[in-house]
């Protein structure tokens, strides 16, 4: 078994984290919200289109209404989508600079570990 002080050589310190506690607290929301299949495929499908309506969504996810609006409620909770009602219907498009903000997350650690 090495000793703690071997380790430190080698490995970044659990103690010294990149990520500041409230970045990190709004990560791990973000990615308990693509955790499940069906909102990683929701998002790419608005992804996608550009903008989507609801009912366009129903079909591809094989969903009822009330599931989608739940998906869809969860995304736009932790900013990665935003919709405007039109008529009965939410018209959904993704927020860029969300997303790019977690692709940047995810670059930076990449980054760190190919230094």
């Amino acid at each position: 078994m090495s000793r703690p002080e071997e380790a430190a050589g080698c490995c970044a310190s659990v103690l010294a984290a990149p990520l500041a506690e409230h970045d990190a607290e709004d990560l791990a929301r973000v990615f308990a919200a693509l955790g499940d299949p069906v909102r990683l495929r929701l998002l790419s499908l608005v992804a996608d289109a550009g903008e989507i309506c609801s009912c366009d969504l129903l079909a591809p996810l094989g969903k009822a209404q009330p599931t989608v609006s739940h998906h869809t409620k969860v995304l736009a909770d932790v900013g990665l989508i935003v919709g405007e009602k039109r008529g009965r219907w939410v018209w959904w498009r993704i927020v860029p600079e969300r997303v790019a903000e977690v692709r940047g997350a995810l670059d930076r650690e990449r980054e760190r570990e190919s230094a």
